[in-house]
């Protein structure tokens, strides 16, 4: 529904303006313009790419058992990583944060009844998949072997599946440009009365943030990728350096956007625990602002420090100093978050139910990641360090110990609203150890792999014990992580066949997605609450207004001055 459609009904109106839910199964689930339906679809294809995605991992992870290569041969060995590294990064973690939980769960939490342009949504979805099908099905004329980043001159002579590649990721960055331009006017012109910016939960500070980075950078990234397909397509030398073109040209506006694109993955992710923490802390968010605040920030400075990926580049020397220094600057709002989401803990009564635990290992594992990062941010380390593993093992303690934790942590703590189901929490507590353990098996003992000298990036490596081991190690941690996964998918399946009735408000949390029905209706809200106060203050009254018997029957408030877990929880 239109924004114009909106405004009539959020000042405290009732049913006049609710559309008729859509009847059949192609306009209610394939076509749908439900905001929530299209969430779920994002969750449910990210997923099976997620897969997909995966196991490209392990079969890397099984190449590097020995020195000289198990089983792939070198050009297939390269489309393999490069393909799981682009997938990984546009078709998995990106769709998950901003199209998944982004649809289902930011209109909820500012009571809105859909965003801005449901039919710009429908749209930017099924983009979504077709670029993906794109993707892969550049395995069958030759794969990208030039890595995720796909540098010139590598990428003008690549395999013809290149220009599949360039095709996907242009379409991809279409979407998710249309998507932050969606989501960006959905939570500045349509939250409910009374909800101030200062009121708005932090989930939704993050997804506007992350708006912001999707308008902006990923232009940059839309025409990198189109001239580098009509460089290959059209002989076009934007690239070629014989011809007038710069292959630097490509960096600069890869990283560009690239590096934001870090922050478009993990910046959803730190909103998703900054509502876990409180609701399983039983404590108010501490810092409200500051962590509010410090997402916008992040976001501004996201795009000042896309060179320091181009240390090794041949830059400039006088422009490593300012590069080195905004870099590393970058690490104290992120650092912000951290303290105040330690501080939140302190003292509070922790409910260690899945979603927090995985919480709980996102501020483990993403902060030793960006400790790694701040030393890559200075310029003599990064010159030892940047074609090594250690690489490998800083931008996956980043991505995967801090995207794919926060992803699991909001998917505990989202599951009964999505699907009106209650999870095993016993299941979930092993997916975690699982997951946490055989991470860091994996992952810790590339960081000594790159400091030894072990190139990234290669099919074989020297034929040296300890490499060996430690390659042994990871892969063995890696088979361990793909059958954690496999909890995960089980406490899924069992919960969606048998798994017991979710109230409206399982958690007792204060955000307004859990003042509704699980799984939500059609309109999420028949009357538009107003918003009273900030809603984290737990032993308070709930601070929302104007909502229907029948929407928040279903929740389980907590009386003011306490406000345990429900016995099931």
């Amino acid at each position: 529904m239109a924004v114009a459609a909106h405004a009539g009904f959020i000042g405290g109106d009732t049913h006049d303006h609710i559309h008729p839910e859509p009847q059949g199964f192609i306009r209610k689930y394939v076509f749908s313009l439900d905001a929530k339906v299209i969430g779920i679809q994002y969750m449910v294809a990210a997923f099976l790419f997620f897969l997909i995605s995966g196991l490209l991992a392990e079969v890397v992870r099984t190449q590097l058992l020995v020195p000289r290569g198990a089983i792939l041969s070198n050009d297939t060995y390269n489309g393999v990583y490069s393909l799981h590294g682009s997938s990984m990064v546009w078709m998995v973690i990106i769709p998950l944060m901003t199209g998944a939980f982004g649809n289902f769960v930011m209109p909820l939490q500012i009571g809105a009844r859909d965003v801005a342009f449901p039919w710009l949504n429908l749209l930017s979805f099924w983009l979504f998949p077709v670029s993906a099908v794109i993707l892969f099905s550049s395995f069958l004329i030759g794969a990208p072997d030039a890595g995720w980043t796909e540098y010139p001159p590598i990428s003008v002579q690549g395999p013809a599946g290149t220009s599949l590649w360039c095709i996907a990721i242009f379409l991809i960055g279409i979407s998710s440009t249309m998507t932050g331009l969606n989501f960006m006017v959905t939570i500045v012109k349509m939250r409910a009365p009374g909800m101030t910016f200062t009121r708005m939960p932090l989930f939704v500070w993050a997804s506007l943030a992350t708006a912001l980075l999707n308008m902006v950078a990923t232009a940059a990234l839309s025409a990198a990728t189109a001239a580098l397909f009509m460089e290959r397509q059209f002989n076009v030398p934007f690239y070629d350096p014989t011809r007038g073109g710069s292959p630097l040209l490509w960096q600069h506006m890869f990283w560009f956007y690239s590096h934001p694109a870090v922050y478009i993955m993990i910046l959803p992710g730190f909103g998703i625990v900054s509502e876990v923490f409180p609701t399983f802390a039983r404590k108010p968010i501490f810092g409200y602002k500051m962590i509010a605040f410090s997402s916008i920030a992040i976001a501004l400075l996201g795009f000042m420090v896309w060179a320091h990926h181009m240390f090794t580049s041949g830059m400039a020397p006088w422009l490593a100093l300012p590069f080195m220094i905004l870099t590393m600057v970058i690490a104290v709002p992120t650092g912000i978050k951290i303290f105040s989401w330690l501080a939140t803990l302190w003292g509070g009564k922790i409910h260690f139910h899945p979603a927090m635990l995985f919480s709980l290992g996102f501020i483990a594992t993403f902060t030793f990641g960006g400790i790694t990062g701040v030393f890559l941010s200075s310029v003599p380390f990064d010159y030892d360090a940047h074609g090594t593993y250690f690489i490998v093992a800083h931008i996956h303690y980043v991505l995967f110990g801090g995207s794919v934790f926060a992803l699991y942590s909001g998917l505990y703590y989202w599951w009964p609203k999505i699907t009106g189901r209650m999870m095993s929490n016993t299941l979930g507590v092993w997916h975690f150890w699982l997951t946490f353990l055989a991470f860091n098996v994996t992952f810790l003992p590339m960081h000594l792999l790159g400091l030894w000298g072990m190139p990234r990036r290669v099919a074989q490596y020297q034929l040296h014990p300890e490499f060996q081991f430690w390659n042994d190690v990871a892969s063995v941690g890696s088979y361990v992580l793909a059958l954690s996964t496999l909890i995960l998918i089980y406490n899924m399946v069992q919960s969606l066949l048998r798994g017991r009735r979710a109230p409206g408000n399982p958690w007792n949390a204060r955000t307004l997605e859990w003042m509704t029905t699980s799984p939500p209706p059609y309109y999420n809200f028949r009357t538009i609450p107003a918003v009273l106060k900030n809603p984290y203050n737990f032993g308070e009254p709930l601070p929302y207004i104007g909502l229907d018997e029948a929407e928040s029957a279903g929740s389980t408030h907590p009386p003011a001055g306490s406000s345990p877990l429900p016995a099931h929880a």
